[in-house]
């Protein structure tokens, strides 16, 4: 069935999970109603179909709207002339695929959680299912949504601090520090298990993030990564702390570390540039300031809401300088940018700058093909492996 024009209407939203208890699905419904373009219109929110029922009506979700899954929630309102136009997928790793592949045979667009999939072999068939269809899949590669993220990444552009010679980035967390998996915590009991969460443990739920960070920002691709994973809490069958080497094109090196039992870090994501000329730095729990430093050794603290910043920082920034964004903010962006896209295709216009420094398909299956090179070359005693995409 034809959907109606999205012009002068908010975009209509579904949901698979992210309901009562899930701490993702919230930060999905903020973000998605901070831009006002977004409404709420349907869901199957919980696996338990009454609990599913009962949050719906807390969130003004109409009764014949609530699903009791994704099936049957894809088939109504597929046909429905005022049904969804996306949905967001908010649930465990491993049903990414099936849910995603579902929607867009089914027509609908997908905001899907990272990483893309479990598997590589379906990142590339939903890939496939993407360009066969035309449908959009953004995936939410939340720190790109940052503007000080966005100005570090212009500045890098603009040649503020010449060729990149080293990156670093980590993504330390505490919070599985012990085997809070086995005391009823369900978000940690998923994590740890390979047939829900993939072949990568912190390398794959924290670790993408800092490497989708790290190229996004420098514009670099991978040429090849170099791992050494561990398992420090004992019991667990992956990894909960990486340290991986990155040789990028043109010579450029890089380090990552990712860690799920760092304790003293909360969401302590860091990244750090070294070019030939100067160095800039961001930290996500500093998240309105960069750091830059020249040759001469001369340090500037670059802040959010400057005039002098970027267009495209400028476009993501809400407040004056001195009240602080963060991490809802930069997830609204993407929301933001993902309506951007929506409705520029919707009107058959075609995409600007701006929609092509928001993830989407290809990004998640590079991330995908990111945690298969690392856990090949872990496996394989720590040699240089060459991601598949990158």
């Amino acid at each position: 069935m034809n959907k109606q024009p999205l012009k002068g209407r908010r975009i209509r939203l579904g949901m698979v999970g992210g309901g009562e208890g899930a701490y993702i699905g919230g930060i999905h419904r903020f973000a998605a109603r901070m831009d006002n373009q977004y409404e709420l219109v349907a869901g199957a929110f919980d696996v338990d179909p009454e609990r599913g029922h009962a949050f719906a009506a807390q969130n003004f979700v109409a009764a014949e709207r609530s699903y009791k899954d994704y099936q049957t929630m894809i088939a109504a309102e597929s046909t429905r002339e005022d049904g969804v136009d996306i949905i967001a997928i908010c649930t465990p790793n491993f049903t990414h695929y099936p849910i995603a592949r579902a929607c867009l045979d089914a027509g609908i667009d997908v905001i899907c959680e990272k990483p893309l999939t479990t598997t590589l072999d379906d990142a590339e068939a939903l890939a496939e299912v993407v360009q066969r269809t035309g449908r959009f899949l953004g995936v939410t590669y939340t720190y790109s949504g940052y503007p000080m993220v966005m100005e570090a990444r212009s500045k890098i552009e603009a040649g503020l601090i010449g060729k990149v010679r080293t990156v670093q980035v980590e993504y330390p967390l505490e919070w599985m520090a012990t085997g809070i998996e086995l005391k009823n915590n369900q978000q940690a009991a998923w994590r740890v298990d390979p047939k829900k969460n993939g072949r990568g443990g912190s390398i794959g739920d924290i670790g993408t993030h800092a490497y989708h960070l790290a190229s996004y920002v420098t514009g670099l691709q991978a040429e090849s990564v170099l791992a050494d994973l561990a398992t420090f809490v004992e019991g667990r069958a992956l990894d909960d702390n990486a340290h991986v080497l990155i040789r990028y094109e043109g010579g450029a090196r890089g380090m990552l570390w990712s860690s799920q039992v760092a304790i003293g870090c909360s969401n302590a994501l860091r990244l750090r540039v070294f070019g030939e000329t100067g160095s800039l730095m961001w930290f996500q729990e500093q998240p309105n300031e960069l750091l830059y430093t020249s040759l001469e050794g001369d340090s500037q603290i670059i802040k959010r809401g400057r005039d002098t910043l970027h267009d495209l920082t400028k476009a993501r920034t809400r407040t004056p300088p001195g009240h602080p964004e963060g991490y809802i903010e930069a997830f609204s962006n993407l929301y933001q940018g993902f309506a951007t896209i929506l409705r520029l295709r919707d009107e058959k216009r075609n995409f600007t700058e701006n929609t092509h420094v928001i993830p989407q398909i290809y990004d998640g299956l590079k991330g995908v093909a990111f945690v298969d090179a690392v856990v090949d070359s872990h496996e394989q005693g720590s040699v240089w492996m060459k991601p598949k995409y990158v």
